[in-house]
């Protein structure tokens, strides 16, 4: 980070360095407290304007730190596409009765004993076919949510097991965007970092998945209203020319085209052709309804107010929204990035990491802050990579104990940023506030907080020579040995000797 310091610059003080996040936090805060009830894009960009004032008073130039959040948005353009795409998805997906035909037969199915955790385990193997948990929201989030209705069931509940389930799928998906980025960006392969998941994941997800049995079990979840659920049925089915078992097809496409590693782009406007041609053949659409389909969304008028929310949904239009904030979000965090405020805020924890303790929760805590001070995921896969892996191949570590670090403080707990692209998407598609189902998003919540634990008894700790812990600690034992740059592992290798020679790291068996 500090290659960006040119002369005549100065490093901002860590007050400086705060006072952007400062201005943020109280003005959502504000804004939540005292009732103004505005969106946060203005906010993100009042906060942008406090980093480029703290630019002026460090001497870096304004074209420089306006070009900064340029590059930051032109490296998103692809995610910004994709989230268009995903709009004109849902409206088709809406129009040809896909995500109708979801609700109308899940409502036969679920009751409220089994709901919330079918919904995150369903969530779960959705998107770890489909490496993606934006369209797992996208399709089954917005079906679940108007199942979940019929039973009062409270939405932020229902979205909490939404993500619990899509983002643990997204996160142990190979075809998912950061966890290919997260192995990439620490310099280790792929199958190795998920790898090294299942040890932080797979408990986590199991903790999410046993708390929402407890509170299914309990009875706390909803009362069943056979007249509401009728209602919702009667006007799915009086709305569509058709509705059966076969409209569920575009589902099972969208699962192809995973299997077959389609790109992201053209695999979301192909899923959004299928929902279009199902939409002319068995709904009688023609091909202008298809254009506005996609374009503006569907919409309809049934008299059930529940089964309207559900069937008036999205359109291209409908994404521009989540798109301004996005934009605005990344731009401000590559503005926040070349000023120095993360170098000024987290540059000192290098020097003070002394065991694999400390290591995962600075990487931890660094992918976390990083999302909450420059509002990207990609960017808390990303930075604390470049911060730590020099120190974690001088610990004797194995870059997939950083990849896997950095994924536990990031991946899930983007969605529980309001002001994050994460947040704002998710929350924008299911129609619940980000605030309302952070609670209920136990997976989110558990994945930081199980991998620092379980690094704080010595457990889920990577050597670079493959040896390993398990989620307890207890005895170090043979692994496979994770893959790095070949004179940084020759390095960490040598230092892990060295620590098991002077006794700092248990050797392997004890």
């Amino acid at each position: 980070m500090a290659e960006t310091r040119k002369a005549g610059e100065r490093l901002p003080s860590k007050i400086e360095a705060a006072l952007p996040i400062i201005v943020l936090l109280g003005l959502m805060l504000a804004n939540s407290r005292l009732g103004w009830g505005q969106d946060p894009h203005m906010y993100v960009l009042i906060a942008a304007c406090v980093i480029g004032f703290i630019g002026f008073l460090c001497k870096v130039p304004i074209k420089e730190v306006l070009a900064a959040g340029y590059d930051a948005m032109a490296q998103s353009l692809e995610a910004m596409y994709i989230l268009l795409f995903v709009g004109c998805l849902v409206g088709s997906f809406e129009a040809c009765g896909t995500i109708p035909a979801l609700v109308f037969y899940g409502l036969k199915l679920f009751t409220p004993k089994i709901f919330l955790p079918t919904v995150c385990l369903l969530c779960l193997i959705v998107a770890s076919a489909l490496g993606s948990s934006y369209t797992t929201t996208a399709t089954l989030g917005i079906a679940f949510l108007t199942i979940g209705a019929t039973m009062g069931v409270n939405p932020g509940l229902i979205a909490g097991a939404v993500l619990s389930g899509a983002c643990t799928g997204d996160k142990f998906s190979p075809l998912s965007d950061t966890t290919n980025l997260s192995p990439a960006s620490a310099q280790t392969g792929l199958f190795d970092h998920v790898r090294a998941l299942v040890g932080t994941t797979g408990p986590t997800f199991l903790l999410a998945f046993l708390i929402y049995c407890v509170i299914s079990l309990a009875g706390n979840v909803g009362q069943y209203d056979p007249e509401l659920v009728q209602g919702v049925s009667d006007a799915i089915q009086g709305n569509y020319n058709y509705m059966s078992p076969v409209l569920l097809i575009p589902v099972l496409f969208i699962i192809g085209i995973a299997v077959f590693k389609i790109p992201a782009v053209p695999g979301v406007l192909l899923a959004a052709a299928v929902g279009c041609l199902f939409a002319v053949i068995f709904q009688g659409a023609n091909f202008a309804d298809c254009i506005g389909m996609t374009h503006y969304g569907y919409a309809t008028e049934t008299g059930n107010e529940l089964a309207d929310a559900l069937m008036t949904r999205g359109g291209m239009d409908s994404m521009l929204w989540t798109i301004n904030m996005a934009l605005i979000a990344i731009a401000m965090g590559g503005m926040y990035a070349r000023v120095g405020c993360i170098e000024s805020l987290l540059g000192g924890l290098i020097k003070n990491i002394k065991t694999p303790f400390h290591m995962c929760v600075a990487i931890v805590c660094s992918a976390m802050f990083v999302i909450l001070t420059m509002c990207d995921q990609y960017l808390g896969m990303i930075i604390p990579s470049s911060m730590y892996k020099e120190k974690v191949d001088d610990m004797g570590l194995s870059r997939a104990f950083l990849s896997r670090c950095q994924e536990d403080g990031g991946t899930l707990f983007s969605p529980l940023v309001p002001w994050s692209t994460c947040g704002v998407y998710h929350s924008g598609i299911m129609g619940v506030p980000t605030l309302q189902y952070l609670p209920f998003a136990f997976a989110n919540i558990l994945s930081p907080i199980v991998s620092i634990v379980t690094a704080a008894w010595g457990g889920n700790i990577i050597y670079a020579d493959g040896s390993r812990t398990g989620i307890f600690g207890g005895k170090v034992k043979k692994g496979p040995v994770d893959a790095a740059p070949e004179e940084a592992h020759a390095h960490a290798l040598e230092r892990l000797a060295e620590l098991r020679a002077n006794g700092t790291y248990k050797n392997i068996g004890e």
